[in-house]
């Protein structure tokens, strides 16, 4: 089973960008942890890929058609307001889970609307790092059923 886990404009910046909101882990930091949790699930392939470019980005998403069984994509500041992102998820049919390191609906209300999470199987906000690692849980049992 492989996993593609996709981040979004800043998260390259985590660890300095806004401490008191997203923390002091880097986004490195949290590869590390995916992928050491990931073993704990037989025969899961995980691959990275940020990028700050929304274009890049949908390119990535639609290219995973034939590569991945599933997707787990922290969209960032294009979780509001990108619609070829949403598009390209329902393009490519994978089942995709949205993880937000903040709760987004615990801040300024333009972070509450999740265009993004409308293409997805669940979204998943407010846990920090941890988020992923319940992301990637429920995608592999979601897959596996």
């Amino acid at each position: 089973m492989k996993i593609l886990v996709l981040n979004g404009p800043n998260l390259n910046l985590l660890g300095t960008r806004e401490p008191e909101i997203y923390g002091t882990v880097t986004l490195l930091d949290i590869e590390k942890e995916i992928l050491e949790y990931s073993k704990s699930f037989s025969g899961v392939e995980i691959e990275f890929f940020q990028s700050n470019h929304e274009g890049e980005i949908v390119d990535k998403i639609q290219s995973a058609k034939e590569l991945y069984n599933g997707i787990i994509i922290n969209p960032a500041a294009y979780t509001h307001t990108s619609v070829a992102i949403a598009d390209a998820i329902k393009a490519v049919n994978i089942p995709t889970v949205e993880i937000h390191l903040s709760n987004i609906n615990a801040r300024e209300d333009f972070r509450k609307k999740s265009i993004t999470a409308l293409s997805c199987i669940g979204q998943i906000s407010g846990f920090g790092k941890n988020g992923y690692l319940a992301g990637l849980f429920c995608l592999v049992k979601y897959l596996e059923n």
